[in-house]
């Protein structure tokens, strides 16, 4: 059985509340169509999100210190809070991710808020599939914590290693797969993913590129969910840190698009990260690491790899 702090009706506005925010954003701001985003908008959003975030975290520790008492309304807002820096700090590789794909099929600026609002839609449903099972597991065989910690030093070990090193999209076998089995053209149509030319359906490259995003996301999501599982396993808060993070994953692109370069370590700091997280879960059974302290050294490590990321630009400037 999965124990949460959360009632239904808490599921419920929550659920409500990010289904309200993506048709806002899709019949009310344009995000289905095409749109180039500037970086004034971008970071608009950006600190939106990030304060709603925030926001909902303060109602959580309000509602529990109400009802469940303070002890419990902290370690809670506190579990929160560690879950969203770890969920929002690992979709910045996302974001390195969507600039490879975006600049591999050369794809218009106007074109990429469309394939990033059905990402973020697929993301969620795959989130909340793999948060449900993965509550569920911990909750029934608690040793999966100690695979999860081993996955993540690994995972880690190898973005460490491979940090610099640039996937070759080419060679993927999804895509080799659906450009051997449906027809494609050479040319972007509009925002369109297929037209109809000659009779016959024909698929555009921005497919390709969703098939991509979507596979990323994937991808994304085996290394970010066990790592929240490093500071709770209650299913309410691991669902809405997750939440959270995605919905403002796309406003964090187009904030970060145009001087990515400049935060390329920042990639080995996500490393460490996940590694940091791996070891945690290891030796919990011998050493508990409190959240907050947890929190603390993953913001001192994204912290660090920031800096030292602007200070080796400007150098090579």
């Amino acid at each position: 059985m999965l124990h949460s702090i959360a009632q239904p009706w808490m599921w419920a506005v929550f659920i409500a509340f990010v289904l309200g925010m993506l048709a806002l954003d899709v019949f009310a701001l344009g995000g289905s169509r095409s749109h180039k985003v500037s970086i004034k908008e971008a970071a608009i959003w950006s600190g939106t999100w990030v304060s709603l975030a925030l926001l909902f975290d303060f109602g959580l520790w309000k509602y529990l210190s109400d009802t469940a008492g303070r002890t419990v309304a902290d370690a809670k807002a506190m579990e929160f809070l560690a879950g969203y820096v770890i969920e929002k700090s690992l979709s910045v590789d996302n974001v390195f991710v969507f600039l490879l794909i975006f600049g591999h099929f050369s794809v218009p600026l106007q074109y990429q808020r469309k394939v990033l609002l059905y990402g973020v839609l697929g993301a969620i449903v795959m989130r909340i599939a793999m948060i449900l099972a993965g509550t569920w597991v911990v909750t029934q065989f608690a040793w999966v914590l100690y695979l999860f910690g081993i996955f993540l030093l690994i995972t880690g070990f190898r973005m460490l290693v491979a940090a610099e090193k640039e996937p070759d999209l080419d060679a993927n076998p999804v895509l080799r797969f659906a450009k051997k089995w449906l027809p494609f053209s050479k040319e972007f149509h509009g925002e369109k993913f297929s037209v109809m030319e000659h009779g016959k359906r024909i698929y555009t490259p921005l497919l390709l590129v969703l098939i991509l995003i979507e596979l990323s996301d994937v991808i994304f999501a085996v290394d970010s969910i066990p790592a929240i599982f490093a500071v709770t396993t209650d299913p309410f808060i691991v669902f809405t840190s997750n939440i959270f993070a995605i919905m403002g994953l796309r406003a964090l692109y187009f904030l970060l698009a145009d001087m990515a370069n400049r935060f390329h370590l920042l990639k080995f700091g996500l490393a460490l990260v996940l590694m940091f997280v791996g070891i945690k879960m290891l030796i919990v059974e011998w050493m508990h690491i409190p959240t907050a302290v947890s929190l603390a050294v993953i913001g001192s490590i994204l912290l660090s790899a920031v800096i030292a990321s602007l200070i080796a630009t400007r150098q090579k400037k």
